[in-house]
């Protein structure tokens, strides 16, 4: 499990210093406070001990920086500025450092990654765009052409392809599917590189399928096929993009039950919804911290601030803009009451 990630001039960040939970870790802030940086950094620094890719390559591919400089994922400001990034599990920690000068991969120093690649992280990384239905031919075009995509929508189609792993399924990763297969009505199956959706009906594709049942439908893939296992890593950019609230509560109930069950989750979110199941679904001995990431009214840095409770996250801009909307819509039927 990762357990501390530290940042010094790294893209939005001037200084971080992070202590993560081994359950479940929520990242809410403002827009332009580097939520998604985060999931990609620590998702490239779990993918490359199964890839065996140089950490600083994985870095490239999954931030796709202007022409390839590498420098340009260092922190904006005036003169010379050296970066470095520290990725810890336990005793093993991974560090990179580089300058705004920095072109290529090759200039970037990295360290300790003969300790970290000796053991695998199985790990999945969802982005914002559901790519299932786009799936085929994206791997052969992806390996074959320059194409301006980055390599997390390659690695999460490669991972949906994965075949079910050999022997009978667990008892709780069964529980685990049925509750996937009731919210999207069907099980998932695939014909070459097309995905459908099979249930009483026939056999939906998912070009025709709404896009938040597709991601649901992602998530029992990788259940079903074991790349969510105890030990393993998820990483998911705004899980509530395309969902109708009502499913909101079965996501996160299955996010739990994989905490229980020894994933390690990665969220980014600015939805109420989801911060809310979390608290009230949440159980004595669920593991979750929230981080809230915030500019600094003066020096517009931005700063972290991390809470094991729904009522200790500061600030929460989330939750503040809700009750304000709360506020003027009482405030309207009030007015409205006078005037009758």
């Amino acid at each position: 499990m990762l357990t501390r990630l530290r940042l010094q001039n790294f893209t939005a960040f001037s200084t971080l210093d992070m202590r993560l939970s081994p359950g479940i870790n929520i990242f809410i802030g403002t827009n332009g406070t580097g939520k998604t940086h985060l999931l990609k950094l620590l998702y490239a620094a779990c993918d490359v001990t199964r890839s065996n890719e140089d950490f600083a390559d994985k870095l490239h591919d999954v931030f796709l920086p202007y022409q390839g400089r590498m420098g340009r994922l260092a922190h904006r400001q005036k003169g010379s500025v050296s970066a470095s990034i520290r990725v810890s599990r336990n005793s093993h920690r991974l560090a990179v450092t580089f300058s705004n000068h920095t072109q290529t991969t090759s200039s970037v120093e990295v360290s300790g990654e003969k300790e970290w690649y000796a053991e695998r992280m199985e790990c999945a990384y969802i982005p914002v765009k559901e790519m299932l239905a786009h799936a085929p031919g994206f791997r052969s075009l992806y390996s074959g052409r320059h194409i301006q995509f980055e390599e997390t929508y390659f690695d999460i189609v490669d991972r949906a392809y994965l075949p079910r792993l050999k022997g009978p399924i667990d008892r709780d990763r069964q529980r685990l599917l049925k509750n996937i297969e009731q919210a999207i009505q069907g099980k998932v199956i695939t014909k070459g590189e097309f995905f459908f959706l099979r249930n009483a009906q026939g056999e939906l594709e998912f070009s025709l399928l709404a896009e938040g049942l597709r991601k649901l439908a992602l998530l029992w893939l990788l259940i079903q096929n074991g790349t969510l296992l105890s030990g393993t890593v998820l990483c998911w950019d705004e899980p509530e993009t395309n969902l109708n609230p009502r499913i909101m509560g079965q996501i996160v109930e299955i996010l739990l039950e994989l905490q229980r069950l020894g994933v390690q989750v990665f969220l980014a979110t600015h939805d109420y919804v989801i911060l809310k199941e979390f608290d009230l679904r949440r159980q004595q001995h669920d593991q979750l911290r929230y981080h809230a990431l915030y500019r600094d009214q003066e020096t517009s840095e931005v700063m972290l601030h991390s809470a094991e409770r729904y009522l200790d996250i500061h600030p929460n801009a989330i939750a503040d803009t809700f009750m304000d909307l709360y506020d003027r819509d009482v405030a309207r039927a009030l007015d409205v009451g006078q005037q009758v």
